[in-house]
């Protein structure tokens, strides 16, 4: 794509200019097999961030490498905790550069930038570049996580948010929000509309781990709990529309 990307004129309603996506791995994965990148989840998400790029909006993307392979697993199975989750950063730039590419089929100017130093694939992560790529309409893709072993990718896309000035954190699923339990078991499972930080740090409740919880709470960066791959969803998350699960200061609006 050009290097001379302009964004597209910001839609009249968009409610958020900046906003960070976080993905996992999994989501990206083959579903018979739990493994590897299906490219129809690939284009199908490509598809709503174009929709996101259309509206104007400033959008960021941290994706994580559970598909490919997870730090923690290699640990549990005896592999050093740092050389694991070295491994699991390599595995979120794979994932990273494959969305690159199915964005740029799409026509969306895309940088993907590493926390770890690959400048045959990536850029270095820089915050005042990263910044003025996102300033230029492209949509930039945070790989490889802080760059330090024992933080997730779930922690770099809060500190990546902070940042870069983000005014919410959206945290995509395969489920419609964050459920009292887990509702591919359980079909009496509830959906939380609103909850606290306090509250999913005291409860223990999934929605990102402790520690990004935290640096939100502590910069009062809302989080926005949705499902990936609902037609749209992106969309109506930035025209301010009640998507999902909300998780801000109290639990309200």
């Amino acid at each position: 794509m050009s290097s001379d990307s302009i964004a597209p004129p910001a839609h009249p309603a968009l409610r958020y200019k900046r906003v960070m996506l976080k993905l996992s791995g999994e989501a990206l994965a083959v579903p018979e097999t739990g493994f590897g990148i299906d490219p129809n989840t690939l284009h199908a998400l490509a598809i709503e961030l174009s929709d996101a790029y259309a509206l104007g909006a400033e959008c960021g993307v941290v994706i994580g490498g559970g598909n490919i392979f997870r730090g923690l697993s290699g640990h549990g199975q005896g592999m050093d905790r740092a050389t694991a989750d070295y491994m699991g950063m390599l595995a979120t730039v794979i994932n990273a550069l494959a969305l690159q590419d199915m964005l740029e089929r799409q026509k969306v100017p895309t940088r993907v930038v590493s926390a770890l130093d690959i400048r045959q694939v990536a850029e270095p992560y820089i915050r005042r570049r990263a910044t003025r790529h996102l300033e230029k309409g492209r949509v930039v893709i945070f790989a490889a996580g802080t760059g330090n072993p024992y933080f997730s990718t779930d922690t770099a896309a809060a500190l990546r948010s902070m940042e870069i000035g983000a005014e919410l954190l959206c945290k995509a699923t395969k489920v419609e929000g964050v459920y009292d339990k887990d509702p591919m078991k359980h079909a009496d499972a509830v959906m939380y509309r609103r909850l606290s930080y306090d509250r999913c740090l005291s409860e223990r409740i999934g929605v990102m781990d402790s520690t990004a919880i935290t640096l939100c709470r502590e910069n009062d960066l809302p989080i926005r709990v949705f499902a990936m791959l609902k037609r749209g969803n992106i969309r109506r998350v930035l025209l301010g529309e009640d998507v999902g699960t909300l998780v801000n200061d109290d639990g309200a609006e």
